[in-house]
C-alpha cells in the first residue's frame, strides 16, 4: 500500500515538474490514477508544502480546477558540475530556478582529493548564502566521464588520472545530510535539456550528444536515462574512426574520435594553426591570452579566417559521421548537439546533415528533429546536476523522505546542521 502511495505521489510531482501550473482535472488523465485518489496526493503535498494551488484554471463544466505548482521555499538542492578545467557549484529551488552559484578554475588531474575539497569550500559558502530558502534536501554531482551510478563512482576516464572508484557520493555525504547522486555529464546536460527544451521533453527518444573535454551522447528513452552496464553508455569517445588514423589519443591508444574531435583535439589543432602562421586571427589569440581555446577558433571563422573555418568543418564532419552511427542504432526521435559544437552552429549544421545524407537512408531521418542546444554549456552542467537531484528526490523510492524533510523545514523554519 504505502509503495503505491509513494508511486502516486512520485507521478503527481513528476506531472506538476514537467507542466507548472497543470490543474488537478489534466493531472489526473496524466498519471492514470483516480480522481479521488490524485486528489489525496495532491492535498498529502500541499500539507508537506512541497505544492502550492494557485488561480483556478478553465472551467470544463462546473467549478474552475485551480492551478498547481511546486512550491519554490519547500527547500533547496545543490549542484556540482566538476569539469577538466572549471568547477561551477550552486544551488536551485526545487522548481529548478537557479538560487545562487560559485565557480572556480582546477585542474581535475590533480585529483580527486583536491577538487572535493574544493567542492565543499565553494559549496559552503552556496548553502550559507541559502540559509534562508529552507532545507537542504539533496545534492547532485556531474563528472567528466562515465560513472558507476549505482556506487556514485567515477569509471576509468584517461582525462582524470587517479579518479576512478574514488567514492564521490560517500565523501560529500559525509559533508551534507541529505542524499547525494552521481552521474556522467553528459546525462546531465540530457536531463536539463528535457526540462528546459518543450520539444525536448516531448520526444520519447532524446539523443543527446556532446559532454564536455572528451565526447560523449546519452540516451533518454521512455523520460528515463539509459546508462547502461555499469554506467558506460554514451561513451563514444573512444572509438575507432577511420578519420584519426593514427594520431595518438590521451587513452593511449591511437584512431580514437576524440584524437580528432574532442575539445582538446580541436584546441591542439587551432594551437597548430597559430604557431605555424596559417591562421592570422589564431596567431593573435596566441600572442596576447598564451593559449588558443576551441571557442577562439569559432570567433576567427567570424571574422573570415579560413583556416579556422575549414578546421570547425572538419571535425564538425567527423562527429556528424559518428553521430550518423549512434542515430542509425537507436533511432530517436530527437538529436540535440551541444557542447563547442552548438557555439559553433552557424558552421556546423551543414556538415552534420551532409554527413547524414551520406551515411543515413531517408527514412531514418525523415521525421527526425535536429537541434542545437540553446544552453549555455558553462552554466548547463550545473543546471542538470540539480535536475538529477530534484528528479531522484521525487523517484518513488525517495518521495518519503522527501515529504518528510520538506515537512520538517517548514515546521521550523531552519535548515539542517552542516
Amino acid at each position: 500500500m504505502a509503495r503505491e502511495r509513494h508511486a502516486g505521489l512520485s507521478a503527481v510531482l513528476d506531472a506538476i515538474r514537467l507542466d507548472d501550473g497543470v490543474t488537478q482535472t489534466t493531472l489526473t488523465d496524466r498519471v492514470g490514477l483516480g480522481r479521488s485518489v490524485v486528489a489525496e496526493r495532491v492535498t498529502q503535498l500541499q500539507q508537506a508544502g512541497l505544492i502550492l494551488s494557485g488561480e483556478r484554471g478553465p472551467s470544463t463544466g462546473g467549478r474552475a480546477p485551480r492551478k498547481l505548482s511546486l512550491n519554490p521555499d519547500a527547500g533547496f538542492v545543490l549542484g556540482v558540475d566538476i569539469e577538466t578545467t572549471e568547477l561551477v557549484v550552486g544551488a536551485a529551488n526545487i522548481a529548478g530556478v537557479i538560487l545562487s552559484s560559485r565557480r572556480e578554475s582546477i585542474d581535475a588531474r590533480h585529483g580527486p582529493d583536491e577538487i572535493m575539497s574544493t567542492v565543499a569550500t565553494l559549496a559552503k559558502a552556496v548553502i550559507d548564502e541559502n540559509a534562508g530558502a529552507g532545507n537542504l534536501l539533496g545534492a547532485g554531482v556531474g563528472i567528466p566521464g562515465p560513472v558507476d551510478f549505482d556506487a556514485g563512482a567515477p569509471l576509468e576516464e584517461p582525462l582524470l588520472p587517479g579518479w576512478a572508484g574514488y567514492p564521490v557520493r560517500d565523501t560529500l555525504s559525509r559533508l551534507w545530510p541529505v542524499p547525494v547522486w552521481v552521474d556522467g555529464r553528459a546525462n546531465l546536460l540530457a536531463l536539463v535539456e528535457v526540462v528546459a527544451n518543450p520539444r525536448a521533453a516531448r520526444a520519447e527518444n532524446l539523443l543527446y550528444f556532446g559532454g564536455g573535454s572528451s565526447t560523449a551522447a546519452a540516451l533518454i528513452t521512455g523520460g528515463r536515462l539509459y546508462r547502461g552496464a555499469h554506467g558506460r553508455a554514451g561513451s563514444v569517445g573512444h572509438i575507432a574512426v577511420p578519420e584519426a588514423g593514427m594520431m595518438s589519443c590521451v587513452c593511449g591508444r591511437v584512431g580514437c574520435l576524440d584524437a580528432v574531435a574532442s575539445r582538446w583535439a580541436i584546441a591542439r589543432d587551432g594551437l597548430l594553426l597559430a604557431r605555424t602562421g596559417r591562421s592570422t586571427a589564431l596567431a593573435r589569440t596566441l600572442a596576447e591570452t598564451g593559449a588558443v581555446e576551441p571557442y577562439d577558433i569559432t570567433l576567427a571563422a567570424d571574422q573570415g579566417d579560413v583556416a579556422a573555418l575549414r578546421l570547425i568543418e572538419r571535425s564538425v564532419g567527423v562527429l556528424g559521421r559518428a553521430l550518423a552511427n549512434l542515430v542509425s542504432f537507436s533511432a530517436p526521435d530527437m538529436l540535440v548537439i551541444g557542447g563547442g559544437v552548438a557555439r559553433a552552429r552557424d558552421y556546423a549544421l551543414d556538415p552534420v546533415l551532409a554527413a547524414f545524407h551520406e551515411r543515413l537512408p531517408s527514412e531514418v531521418t525523415e521525421d527526425l528533429i535536429i537541434e542545437f542546444s540553446v544552453l549555455d554549456d558553462l552554466v548547463s552542467g550545473m543546471l542538470g546536476a540539480t535536475q538529477l537531484a530534484i528528479g531522484e528526490l521525487f523517484n518513488k523510492t525517495n518521495v518519503a523522505r522527501l515529504l518528510a524533510s520538506a515537512a520538517a523545514g517548514r515546521a521550523d523554519g531552519t535548515p539542517p546542521a552542516r
